[in-house]
């Protein structure tokens, strides 16, 4: 599956972002416990170069918690301040606030030197569509101050949000970024639903799913469905053998008995999104060592093909000479 949404409003809202980024002192930036690597946008790291920055892990309640600190140590090990929250039940939320002032020492440290008193800490807040910014505003502010909804792009402008006498909040639209070069990180954010679904083929979606699951957490569909436990290939064909047993154990079932694939899929789906299938994380930090030693490898492997490629340029221009001598 080729996974891809960038409609007009998010190029609009990053041009927006790129504005007013000269305004702000930290960006504190949420990612989605469940995939907090690809849940982050690389466009705002170099949309915020030289800000101070803070990591949200939101939606920590929905996530595997046995990876949710492994997740903060991997953040804060890159110079981020990492925080978990819960934003729908405010677990977390009241220590953002203090994270934000440690975040901004520095520059409160620098007005106060130059006799500035007081001068409140400007904050842009942003994160991907459907991340939970507005719950999380509303949640900290401890006031409905903003939108909120559970389809990607309520938020479609940008907003001041004052506080306290010590904090200004830029509320942004959630951005996605114009191209996945690595297609499993469309897949998990199709997943979680930062995607907008009309544009995603929701059958194929879950048998993706269910790989993973049957990867990761090989006991959670047998447990959810009740169907027995299936040793079938890991792959897509294998899949579809497991969502079709899903179908006929649920009767998600088609006019003459056939078992309704689409149907059971965009169950399984809803049933991941609400937590029926338990709480469970998409990726892990060992994936990202993996990840930087076969970049680090690929880099390696190029350098050493230019390297020969030279060596034989210089292989043929000798050759070129010895041509020449002859024919003189």
């Amino acid at each position: 599956m080729n996974f891809q949404w960038y409609p007009g409003h998010m190029a609009k809202a990053k041009r927006m972002m790129q504005e007013d980024i000269k305004l702000i002192d930290v960006v504190i930036e949420l990612v989605d416990a469940r995939i907090p690597y690809s849940s982050k946008n690389p466009d705002i790291d170099v949309l915020a170069k030289n800000k101070s920055r803070v990591i949200l892990l939101n939606k920590c309640d929905m996530s595997d918690q046995r990876y949710n600190t492994a997740w903060k140590e991997y953040f804060e090990a890159k110079g981020y301040f990492v925080a978990l929250v819960n934003s729908k039940s405010g677990s977390g939320v009241k220590q953002v606030q203090d994270i934000v002032n440690k975040a901004c020492e520095a520059k409160i440290e620098r007005d106060r030197r130059k006799g500035i008193l007081n001068r409140p800490v400007r904050a842009m807040i942003v994160g991907i569509p459907n991340v939970g910014k507005s719950t999380f505003i509303n949640s900290f502010v401890g006031k409905a101050s903003t939108k909120t909804g559970n389809k990607p792009g309520v938020t479609k402008g940008k907003q001041w949000i004052r506080l306290s006498k010590f904090t200004e909040l830029l509320d942004t639209p959630g951005i996605l970024w114009p191209k996945f070069e690595d297609q499993s990180v469309g897949l998990r954010l199709a997943l979680i639903g930062s995607i907008n679904d009309n544009i995603i083929d929701t059958t194929n979606l879950s048998l993706e799913l269910i790989m993973i699951l049957k990867k990761h957490y090989p006991e959670v569909l047998t447990n959810r469905y009740g169907i027995e436990k299936v040793e079938v290939e890991d792959n897509l064909k294998g899949a579809s053998k497991v969502l079709e047993k899903i179908a006929l154990k649920r009767s998600c079932l088609l006019k003459g008995g056939e078992p309704d694939m689409d149907r059971a899929a965009n169950m399984i789906i809803d049933d991941f999104r609400s937590i029926k299938l338990g709480n469970i994380t998409l990726e892990f930090p060992s994936d990202m060592k993996d990840k930087a030693e076969v970049s680090k490898s690929n880099k390696k492997e190029i350098k050493v093909n230019t390297e020969n490629v030279k060596t034989d340029i210089i292989e043929v221009e000798e050759k070129t000479e010895d041509v020449k001598t002859v024919e003189a």
